[in-house]
């Protein structure tokens, strides 16, 4: 047993997330989550909305609001979402937080007293037409490293190389499509090259990450050079330095905030628990983070960065561990676009959990998502996997093996003496619990779930192959073949909890089970810890009922019912009605 941090990416709260973020972010880290609780570990799963920066300022500003109201609203909107797709965090959070003000902070301070946040002149652009400032992330221009017209001030997603404004061929405002102004302004940079050596050592120690994260991860070192933590903007977290802090146009840079949150939320999640968060951020702890590709340099090299300047002499939070491993995954696109919610190409996790329900997305982007390469999300893709796997191939085995069994006994029959066949399934069975577990371990969703349904497979042809419905005058082994199927049905339940957690309390309570087979987040309303405003929280208790990753025996006895169907198929219609809707 060992104490497992999983740090999921933080959505960002200026509007509603579509399902390209939480392919990303959200499903593998809850299948990895859940997984390692019914395993034994101790976890901690923690994120939140991450609320300052450059959008919400824009997006408040066009709507009349502040960037708080904005915040609050898409924030309970985001917790919303993430509840109903059952994502188990044991605290999700925001960084609006004073809990979250006060750890960024002291954080910033102690890698400026270590000597790793210098002070520099630079070049800041300004809106010609506004006169305000415009934060890099809001300039594109055409990359002069690898001429990709799309780059943005701060880095090139193609290369992923760093960039400054300034250095971008034709830059243009990505709000009006001016070309900025560039003027003298003062920040403070993280000394990055001062821990290049450092940081390439902690890369080169990394195993089992996925190679092409590994391999951009190190790439980044080939171009380092210090990157501004501050930036001049009115909406964020005051700089905690003499002539700094009282600036009303200074505020630290949103990413230097927003990594810093995977700490903030552990020590908001000990406060509000009375757990010692320290046990997740020691050496002896493992920590993955889990994000889509485009986050990947923050997380590989901007936070361990800041972990290393914060670990030359400590705070007060003590050494802290650098990241285990980085779990990013690639981008998913839909029919055959990249998502896009300004030009309306884009599927709102809240329309299509109406529609489809929290399984159905969680099972296609398990079985099809952007693992390790981009991957495109078609509506015929899903329609099919829904009907013909889910459906047809889970779904119908817990069906009609419960309606036989109901119809014939009403109960979990007396099992009698086992054929080669019957004895063949259930070691099959149980023997998947150590390929599935380690697959999931290793980051390998798509391999595990395609196992588990592949042992789904054996099952069904079981189930084929004996035909129980032709038996008529051998009462127990119609009953051996019954029990042998609801045992297999009860244990690829378990395999699948993590991949399908709604639908597996469903199959557990139609098997006569009692109790939480998997837990389910809960939302909460706090108070600030610190006397700031209220807030919505997900949290909820994933340990004390859960099962656990093991084969279980079923009991002779247990009363069956009439099942009900636990997945719904799909009409053809969706196609043509979803393409419609993506089309208007």
């Amino acid at each position: 047993m060992s104490h497992v941090l999983s740090a999921v990416a933080w959505p960002y709260a200026n509007g509603p997330r579509h399902i390209g973020h939480v392919s990303g972010f959200g499903v593998p880290s809850d299948v990895f989550s859940r997984y390692m609780r019914m395993a034994g570990h101790n976890v901690l799963m923690v994120s939140g909305t991450d609320e300052h920066g450059t959008p919400i300022l824009v997006e408040a500003e066009k709507e009349g609001v502040t960037p708080r109201e904005l915040a609050d609203r898409y924030n309970r909107v985001i917790v919303e979402d993430l509840a109903a797709l059952g994502l188990s965090y044991d605290l999700f959070t925001r960084t609006t937080t004073r809990n979250h003000y006060i750890v960024a902070q002291e954080l910033f301070k102690v890698v400026h007293r270590n000597g790793y946040m210098i002070e520099k002149t630079t070049h800041g652009a300004i809106s010609p037409s506004t006169g305000r400032t415009l934060p890099d992330r809001y300039i594109e221009g055409t990359c002069p490293i690898c001429g990709y017209n799309g780059a943005r001030g701060d880095q090139c997603d193609n290369c992923g190389n760093q960039l400054d404004p300034q250095d971008l061929i034709n830059p243009r405002s990505r709000i009006n499509g001016e070309t900025p102004e560039f003027v003298e302004t003062k920040h403070f940079f993280l000394d990055l090259p001062a821990l290049a050596e450092q940081l390439g050592e902690w890369l080169r120690s990394r195993e089992g990450w996925r190679p092409n994260v590994l391999k951009f991860s190190l790439n980044l070192l080939d171009d380092i050079r210090p990157r501004a933590m501050t930036r001049d903007i009115d909406w964020g977290i005051p700089v905690p330095l003499p002539g700094w802090e009282d600036n009303p146009n200074k505020r630290l840079y949103v990413w230097f905030d927003a990594v810093i949150g995977y700490l903030s939320a552990s020590i908001e999640w000990g406060r509000r628990t009375g757990n010692d968060w320290h046990a997740w951020w020691n050496e002896a702890a493992r920590s993955y983070y889990f994000m889509g590709k485009d986050n990947i340099t923050f997380h590989s090299q901007i936070w361990p960065a800041e972990l290393l300047a914060y670990n030359a002499d400590p705070g007060d939070y003590g050494t802290l561990a650098l990241p285990t491993e980085v779990v990013s995954s690639e981008y998913l696109t839909v029919e055959g676009r990249k998502f896009s919610s300004s030009r309306r190409v884009v599927i709102y996790v809240r329309d299509f959990l109406e529609r489809y329900g929290p399984d159905a997305l969680r099972f296609y982007i398990a079985v099809a998502g952007p693992e390790t390469t981009d991957t495109d999300f078609t509506w015929s893709e899903f329609l099919r996997r829904n009907n013909d796997e889910l459906v047809a191939g889970w779904g119908n085995l817990v069906n009609r093996s419960l309606a036989l069994t109901s119809k014939n006994f009403g109960q979990v029959p007396a099992v009698g003496p086992l054929t080669d066949a019957d004895k063949e399934l259930l070691a099959e069975v149980k023997g998947a619990f150590k390929t599935v577990g380690e697959l999931i371990e290793a980051h390998r969703q798509k391999a595990a779930i395609t196992e588990a349904m592949r042992v789904v497979g054996a099952a069904n042809k079981y189930l084929s192959d004996q035909a129980p419905w032709k038996i008529k005058d051998d009462p127990e082994r119609l009953g051996t073949i019954l029990h042998t199927v609801l045992q297999a049905i009860n244990d690829c339940n378990t395999l699948l909890t993590p991949f399908l957690p709604h639908a597996s309390q469903k199959i557990h309570n139609l098997l006569g089970g009692t109790g939480v087979k998997a837990p389910m987040p809960q939302i909460v309303e706090v108070s600030d810890l610190d006397g700031g405003p209220g807030y919505p929280i997900l949290t909820g208790d994933y340990v004390s009922e859960a099962s656990v990753w093991e084969s279980t025996p079923i009991t002779v006895g247990t009363p069956i019912a009439p099942p009900t169907p636990v997945f719904k198929k799909l009409d053809p219609s969706i196609v043509d009605d979803e393409l419609a809707r993506l089309s208007s």
